[in-house]
């Protein structure tokens, strides 16, 4: 059945390719995703009958011609995907795939962590490594009758952040704060946790930890595949949560999430309401998580926000900006604007 078969790998800039790539796609009610960085393509006969690539560590687009289906051709194009990865030396591999797919990639591998019944699931190459996760996440664990957490963007960390921080941490036993570690946001991940740890400095029982690939970031969703706004918003947050409530939640004993009001940003809005939802409904096996809403902090009666710490430094208001964020983000910024490093001024972005 593999007679005639060509394995091709295609790079971005190989336009004539990408096109074919992109119309099977579309044929397969797919649509490609800018991120990929190299696509493997399985062609019979000068026709392309299979396609998947790779962004980061994240196998993505991945089709099957319908009257090349039950050769075992994902498995062939599974093991070319691993290949490439592992080539670049990405070892740890995730792929978001449709629930008809999920046991052709079981069998090629793949271990389901969520699923979002009939739209889609996401699965990882290796099945300890959420064991191994879950493992050093509990070595932190600190018992207590009310065990609080935080997630956060910090994009750039502001009074607003520390002061949800503190309210949060005088309500606990004790707090976990995580932070996004995705590198998709105005300054770098390295920035944002150093920015964390000084802003943080002096609040007792609590606990900040590093960034992990387990706290979802719409950089690794697949809206490619899903065409409804409303339904990849449901999606993304559904496995966010679910993953926080089934895996990292127990592991550390985690009892309320902390939140501050969003009187801004719509998505974040929504997202907020969702986690009433999947992290408190019954309808799941694992312990509930109550959510706790602090208001937000404000500056002559506006919330601060790092999104109008952007829009402030745009304008190179550091004024303004001082009675908005901690002295070392202060002291942060005035670097970047004194080097002129632009690029993380630009447009903003979820803080």
């Amino acid at each position: 059945m593999f007679d005639n078969l060509l394995i091709s790998r295609v790079r971005r800039s190989e336009n004539d390719k990408i096109a074919a790539i992109m119309q099977f796609l579309n044929e397969n009610d797919l649509r490609i995703d800018t991120t990929i960085e190299e696509f493997i393509t399985l062609s019979r006969g000068g026709r392309l009958i299979a396609c998947g690539g790779l962004a980061g560590n994240i196998i993505k687009c991945v089709a099957i011609s319908d009257s090349a289906r039950g050769e075992g051709l994902a498995l062939t194009l599974a093991t070319e995907l691993i290949n490439l990865a592992y080539e670049w030396q990405r070892t740890h591999l995730f792929i978001y795939t449709k629930t008809e797919n999920e046991d052709l990639f079981a069998k090629c591998g793949f271990y389901t962590l969520v699923r979002v019944p009939g739209i889609m699931v996401l699965m990882e190459n290796n099945p300890s490594s959420i064991g191994r996760y879950i493992k050093q996440l509990s070595l932190q664990r600190h018992e207590g009758a009310k065990i609080g957490s935080i997630v956060m963007n910090a994009n750039p960390f502001t009074n607003g952040h520390r002061y949800l921080v503190e309210q949060a941490a005088a309500q606990c036993d004790w707090l976990h704060l995580f932070l996004v570690k995705e590198d998709t946001s105005r300054f770098p991940y390295k920035d944002r946790l150093a920015l964390v740890l000084e802003g943080t400095r002096g609040i007792s029982g609590l606990t900040v930890h590093p960034g992990s690939e387990y706290i979802i970031s719409r950089a690794t969703f697949p809206c490619y595949f899903i065409k409804e706004q409303n339904v990849i918003n449901h999606c993304y947050t559904e496995i966010d949560l679910k993953i926080f409530r089934q895996y990292i939640a127990p592991a550390l004993g985690i009892t309320h999430r902390f939140v501050g009001t969003e009187p801004f940003c719509q998505v974040t809005s929504q997202y907020n309401r969702d986690m009433q939802f999947w992290l408190q409904t019954p309808s799941l096996e694992f312990p509930p998580v109550e959510i706790v809403e602090i208001p937000r902090l404000c500056y002559l009666d506006i919330p601060v926000s790092a999104s109008r710490v952007r829009k402030l430094l745009v304008k190179k208001d550091l004024q303004t900006i001082a009675h908005m964020v901690p002295p070392d983000t202060l002291n942060y910024l005035q670097r970047l604007l004194s080097t002129r490093q632009t690029s993380p001024l630009l447009a903003p972005t979820s803080g």
